[in-house]
């Protein structure tokens, strides 16, 4: 995950305080981090359990834990598709209206090289999320908007 977990400054724009920057970005790394680990309820804790997802692996509009959870299942098993190597989260932008917050970022996605050695193109992807802060005060994920630029995971 990415190692660049505080935000810089510059990400805060005007109505986010840098307190509420971090807490946003957090929420991201904190679910990246889950995936990397492989906890699927501490990513589902980052996301409002009715959040709709734009999937870079899925064509239609997702609504909710159940769509999100087949996507899941549909999904290659380990073995079967290229091999990540690890996730890189940068670039965040955050803006925030009251109890709403816009946060746009890059995704690196690395992949380890194919079985013949081969070196593997890293996917890259563009990210917008938006969060809405609850009555216990921790941001959730309610949208989800994956835009790949580059497929990874092929020959470089």
């Amino acid at each position: 995950m990415s190692d660049a977990r505080a935000v810089p400054s510059s990400a805060a724009r005007p109505g986010a305080s840098p307190e509420d920057a971090e807490a946003v970005w957090a929420v991201i790394t904190g679910m990246y981090e889950a995936y990397e680990a492989g906890d699927r309820a501490r990513i589902d804790a980052a996301l409002d359990p009715e959040a709709t997802i734009w999937d870079s692996a899925a064509e239609p509009l997702l609504f909710g834990k159940p769509d999100l959870d087949r996507v899941r299942d549909e999904r290659p098993a380990a073995g079967e598709g290229p091999e990540e190597s690890g996730l890189y989260a940068s670039e965040p932008v955050v803006d925030v209206f009251g109890d709403l917050a816009v946060l746009r970022y890059l995704l690196r996605v690395e992949f380890a090289p194919k079985p013949d050695g081969r070196e593997t193109r890293p996917e890259l992807v563009r990210n917008t999320v938006v969060l809405r802060r609850g009555g216990d005060g921790a941001w959730r994920i309610v949208h989800l908007h994956e835009d790949v630029r580059q497929t990874g995971g092929v020959p470089a």
